[in-house]
C-alpha cells in the first residue's frame, strides 16, 4: 500500500502513511475542510422560506 499524501511506501506504525508528517499533512487537510464533501442545497418550494418583500412568509 501507499501512502496516499506522497505515494512512498506506507510503514506499519503510520498506516495507511508513510510518516508522522504525511498523518499530520492528512489531519491539517481534514481540519482545513479540504476533504468536504459539496452539497447541492434544495431549492424552496413556492412560498416556503422564501421572503420576497412583496408577502409574508408562509408558516411552517
Amino acid at each position: 500500500m501507499s501512502c496516499p499524501i506522497c505515494q512512498k511506501e506506507a510503514d506499519p506504525k503510520y498506516r495507511p502513511f508513510c510518516s508522522r508528517r504525511c498523518a499530520d499533512v492528512d489531519l491539517g487537510r481534514w481540519l482545513k475542510g479540504s476533504y468536504a464533501i459539496p452539497v447541492a442545497e434544495d431549492e424552496p418550494s413556492e412560498g416556503e422560506g422564501v421572503d420576497d418583500g412583496d408577502r409574508p412568509l408562509r408558516p411552517q
